[in-house]
């Protein structure tokens, strides 16, 4: 179940903050037997190299480069590895997330982990990847087999947000959840190098009133 070019299959998800990618690709990984790509989780991983670095959203290209050049970043089976350590709960802080959407404007950070983002579409392994994030169908995947743009209304991403922030800080506020969707909608979108958008003819489906089985449902109809 390889693509002509000899890939593995890829099916492409998109979307802003809260709309339910994370959620709806996992499950579709397993529904279809393919592996789940979390691209969030890489970039994650990279923000959090460069902060211990002591760098932060003002330091320059070079600078990032020069730390990236020395850094290993591998996804494997779920778990995210940075220079051979497991961070898969590291990068979960708030902090990381604040930082890993700050720094995936930049060009070192997206071009350091294109490769590493479209190697985990090779031949080894199982015949397909889910992969999702910002720019899946129109960046790093272009050809992918299906492509979905999973969205939900503002409101209803704050409020999924704040369950998830809850869970690690049960301080966080409903405002500090919109708040959070707010500025990532900012940058996602009007960042100068791959911002969010929907690709042409990726299939849009707004998760706003669907539960996570009948979003899962629609899909499975669209991929088999």
């Amino acid at each position: 179940m390889t693509n002509r070019n000899g890939r593995r299959k890829v099916i492409a998800i998109d979307g802003p903050a809260g709309a339910g990618k994370s959620t709806v690709a996992r499950a579709l990984a397993v529904n279809i037997g393919f592996d789940y790509l979390d691209t969030g989780a890489l970039y994650r991983a990279a923000a959090l190299k460069l902060v211990q670095a002591g760098l932060n959203e003002g330091a320059d290209d070079d600078l990032l480069s020069s730390v990236l050049r020395r850094t290993l970043i591998e996804f494997k089976n779920g778990v995210v590895f940075l220079d051979g350590k497991d961070v898969s709960e590291e990068i979960r802080t708030p902090e990381a997330g604040h930082y890993s959407s700050v720094f995936s404007a930049r060009k070192p950070v997206r071009d350091y982990l294109l490769e590493i983002q479209r190697n985990a579409g090779g031949t080894n392994g199982s015949s397909g990847i889910v992969a999702e994030g910002r720019d899946m169908a129109t960046v790093v995947f272009p050809d992918a087999l299906k492509k979905f743009y999973i969205t939900a209304d503002e409101h209803t991403r704050a409020q999924r947000r704040h369950a998830q922030l809850s869970e690690k800080n049960p301080d966080v506020t409903r405002e500090n959840a919109r708040l959070d969707i707010a500025a990532r909608d900012e940058r996602d979108t009007t960042r100068a190098i791959a911002p969010l958008t929907r690709a042409a003819d990726a299939i849009e489906i707004d998760t706003t009133n669907l539960s996570i089985e009948e979003t899962i449902l629609k899909m499975l109809k669209e991929c088999l």
